[in-house]
């Protein structure tokens, strides 16, 4: 019908057999309205378009609430790296949607009082990632809500804290305050302490207490405030700030060590100190692991200031602990879930970061079919690169079928029809991994046909703690790798363990090498997505002998890669 309304000369070339009906009709037509067929068609297209403006507007008056704001700002957004076809959009298995989700408060794990412009990343994180199968429970969304109400109540300069604050400066107990604290310090490598921060909060929770954090040399650069109204950064002027470089397993405020003198003896609140310091540090000794005791706990509740400092991720442990056994089964019903769900609530990158991310992920990876993360640490010698892990990496990724194998007796010749992108995305101290890889498919086709893209963020070769730019560079990598669909970790890697439990994965562990030679099998799946704890206690509190903490429940075992740790599971 679209070309009869073109010119009749036309018309009549195009379709010799045109019915005498149809020019009737339209000779009638313009007897009528004196007009001709096309200035008819022009009327009718233009009615055709007001109707749909007037239609598009309606909807839009009709959906004013902030969350259709919100997703018509977003749909605007241009990626860096723009989709060119309809058909990538549709095999893309991971994408960043057209519509921002209603769920921006993540199940109600978020609190809606933040400031949205201050940080990002906390509500613009769901764009990135696929949906989240792991809800919060309602039990963990109550005690959170809670928890930031005694923030709020305790927090830094409240009155609450200036008044607990004159009996930390003379060292003497006084219960009146109605506020204790936990104060964790700023301590090892970046993963160790997004790892030991997320366990420092879960203890604040399950023990009533306020977590104030200690600045160290970043952790504003690099983390968003998680509580609304009061900071969660221990104030500059806090009376115990000279003395933390100097704390250590051997200080007498230790708990270990006040045990061993017998400070505790009598119980008495008016002998107890105004302040313990809790070395839990993978150094720390018999004394110091009592802390993990149920009747150490009982002891600890009276003291209003806790000095904690640890490289480790010891949740697991409080798992142990039958006084907290009932509430941590209410907050986390999955088990596998706790850093999973702490890390969301607790540690979202602030602006600086999340612009990193953010870049890199819509110019190098927002297109691809499918994203495989690859995560690479040697702990012997130097970063490498060493043949025999590049020969691991290759063999955990083919026999997986993370990757396809390379074809090297085949012409490199483009495959019919449009093939399959996979972004492989590397981290690692040193760019030698990357390079062998990116080799391998340049020169060799798949057998699959599938197109393999490789990218690196950076290679700084050795690990830089004090430099503020390579920690952010690091907290970047750990996030871009959790929003792949696949990962690949190294043993022992903290690294790795934010990364995985960031984005709810299941990763594929690398065996850790020995005598310089791959080992087979290379890799093997990991149980769970949570990390684990490298230096447990192996002490039975209520007989007071040795035992294999591994085995007393069954949500708490040893870790794949490390076989004295111990790791959470669903089970």
């Amino acid at each position: 019908m679209i070309r009869r309304f073109k010119g009749n000369s036309t018309t009549d070339q195009t379709n010799p057999v045109e019915s005498q009906n149809d020019i009737v009709f339209w000779d009638g037509l313009e007897a009528k309205c004196m007009c001709s067929p096309i200035k008819m068609l022009r009327i009718f297209v233009f009615c055709l378009v007001g109707f749909c403006v007037f239609f598009t507007v309606s909807s839009v008056l009709k959906d004013s609430s902030s969350d259709g704001i919100w997703t018509l700002a977003y749909a605007r957004l241009p990626d860096v790296k723009p989709l060119q076809k309809g058909d990538i959009i549709e095999q893309t298995t991971f994408r960043q949607p057209v519509e921002v989700p209603q769920d921006k408060l993540l199940g109600g794990l978020l609190p809606a009082a933040l400031d949205e412009k201050s940080c990002l990343s906390r509500y613009q994180s769901v764009l990135y990632r696929k949906k989240n199968i792991h809800q919060p429970s309602s039990h963990l969304i109550s005690r959170l809500r809670n928890y930031e109400s005694q923030h709020k109540r305790c927090g830094p300069y409240t009155e609450s804290y200036n008044r607990t604050l004159k009996y930390l400066n003379s060292n003497q107990y006084n219960s009146s305050t109605g506020c204790n604290y936990v104060v964790w310090l700023s301590f090892s490598g970046l993963g160790n302490r997004i790892l030991s921060l997320a366990s420092a909060f879960l203890y604040a929770l399950l023990t009533n207490r306020v977590l104030l954090v200690d600045r160290g040399l970043d952790i504003p650069d690099l983390f968003c405030e998680p509580f609304p109204d009061v900071s969660w950064l221990l104030p500059s002027d806090f009376p115990l700030t000279d003395k933390f470089s100097s704390f250590n397993q051997k200080s007498p405020e230790s708990y270990g060590n006040m045990l061993k003198n017998n400070v505790f003896a009598n119980s008495v609140s008016s002998s107890l100190p105004a302040y313990v310091y809790l070395h839990l540090v993978h150094d720390y000794d018999e004394h110091d692991k009592l802390f993990f005791c149920d009747q150490d706990q009982t002891v600890l509740q009276q003291v209003p200031w806790l000095i904690l400092k640890t490289d480790n991720y010891f949740i697991p442990s409080l798992f142990l602990i039958p006084s907290f056994e009932q509430e941590l089964h209410n907050l986390f019903p999955e088990k596998g879930t706790v850093l999973h769900h702490l890390c969301w609530y607790l540690l979202n990158p602030t602006n600086s970061v999340w612009g990193l991310i953010t870049r890199y992920y819509n110019a190098y990876l927002a297109t691809a079919d499918e994203k495989i993360g690859i995560q690479i640490r040697v702990f012997e010698g130097g970063p490498g690169p060493y043949q025999y892990v590049s020969d691991q990496i290759l063999a955990c990724v083919i026999k997986e079928n993370l990757l396809p194998q390379i074809n090297k007796n085949l012409p490199i010749i483009n495959p019919p029809g449009k093939p399959k992108i996979k972004a492989v995305l590397i981290t690692s101290l040193s760019s030698g991994y990357f390079e062998a890889l990116r080799n391998m498919y340049w020169e060799h086709p798949t057998i699959t046909g599938e197109i393999i893209e490789l990218f690196q963020p950076s290679h700084e070769v050795y690990q830089q703690t004090e430099k503020q730019m390579h920690n952010r560079k690091a907290w970047a990598e750990m996030y871009l790798l959790s929003l792949m669909d696949k990962l690949v970790t190294s043993s022992w890697s903290t690294f790795g363990y934010v990364a995985q439990s960031l984005g709810g994965l299941r990763p594929w562990i690398l065996y850790k090498v020995e005598n310089q030679t791959a080992p087979d099998p290379p890799c093997q799946r990991a149980m769970s997505m949570e990390p684990c704890f490298h230096a447990p206690p192996f002490y039975d509190c209520k007989r007071k002998i040795g035992t294999d903490t591994g085995k007393i429940v069954p949500n708490v075992q040893h870790c794949e890669d490390m076989s004295w740790g111990l790791k959470l599971f669903d089970g």
